[in-house]
């Protein structure tokens, strides 16, 4: 090493630390903004989740996320043919708790509808005085399901944890995109950690790839997240998906990825909701494959 570069390799902590100050951030208060988790499904019912935004540090329990449901909006979805007036329901959540989404009013079935393949969809939302709107695409069913298998997991793991795969074929010409799901068991559908993917580097082509197993993001530990038990049922839900949908939780998820981390960029969740509102409002394309692993 020259003299030159271990001064400056030497140097550099001490005058790092010498720089050292203290910076105190002072973070305005913002307003919350609405918040809209909305999808339509081929054969599905229209589900839309309305809630408030919550300040970034504060306190998330399940009282507060009850708390937060907006109640008394007015939901429309409309096909390009019909428009149906959505209804408010009621689940329990356990503990004592309840959350609140709207679908289909079962007693106005007359403009009812569920979703359909290659068929564009508008959601207009007023709530307190404001209007909020999207539309999104259910697309074609294009990415095929050729054979769903599993293996044993690679080395250093659990002798009982198996990787779940999948053999795709992608057709040719970009502009597919996918997001998936898995349920083990009676577990309900989870997306993976990365769960959103597009065909750039697939176009055109048939490929085997690893599943990971989708994950419960109120979880606070990912403990072999990527596999699977002998003895499980799972089944895939495969998903197309529109460029829209899938800018939403590319970056959505980029954003869980980066928290906690203070050199990761900021990031800016790409939302399809005009009017103000955070969130989106998406089409699903699905498809269902169940494999069971023997023990």
């Amino acid at each position: 090493m020259s003299v030159r570069r271990y001064i400056i390799v030497f140097l550099f902590p001490i005058i790092a630390v010498s720089c050292e100050k203290p910076i105190d951030f002072k973070l305005d208060n913002a307003e919350p903004k609405l918040v809209v988790e909305a999808a339509i499904e081929n054969n599905t019912a229209p589900l839309v989740y309305l809630s408030r935004s919550l300040g970034y540090f504060s306190e998330l329990n399940p009282g507060i996320l009850a708390s937060s449901f907006v109640h008394n909006a007015e939901v429309y979805i409309s096909n390009g043919v019909l428009t149906h007036k959505l209804k408010e329901y009621t689940i329990s959540a356990g503990g004592g708790y309840i959350f609140y989404y709207y679908s289909i009013d079962s007693s106005n079935l007359a403009t009812a509808f569920t979703g359909e393949l290659n068929r564009n969809y508008s959601l207009r939302i007023v709530s307190e005085g404001k209007e909020y709107t999207a539309t999104t695409l259910i697309p074609p069913v294009t990415k095929n399901i050729d054979s769903l298998y599993w293996k044993q997991a690679p080395s250093g793991n659990d002798s009982n944890k198996v990787s779940l795969m999948i053999t795709a074929t992608d057709p040719p010409g970009l502009g597919d995109y996918i997001r998936y799901f898995t349920k083990r068991n009676r577990e309900p559908y989870y997306p993976g950690l990365n769960s959103v993917a597009d065909d750039q580097i697939i176009d055109g082509t048939t490929y085997t790839i690893p599943v990971d197993r989708g994950t419960d993001r109120t979880e606070t530990s990912y403990d072999d997240e990527a596999y699977f038990d002998k003895g499980d049922t799972v089944t895939l839900k495969l998903c197309n998906i529109d460029k829209a949908t899938f800018d939403f939780w590319r970056t959505m998820e980029f954003s869980y990825a980066s928290v906690g981390n203070p050199f990761s960029s900021p990031i800016k969740v790409i939302s399809n909701m005009q009017g103000g509102a955070l969130g989106y409002f998406g089409g699903y394309a699905s498809q269902y494959r169940t494999i069971i692993i023997p023990r």
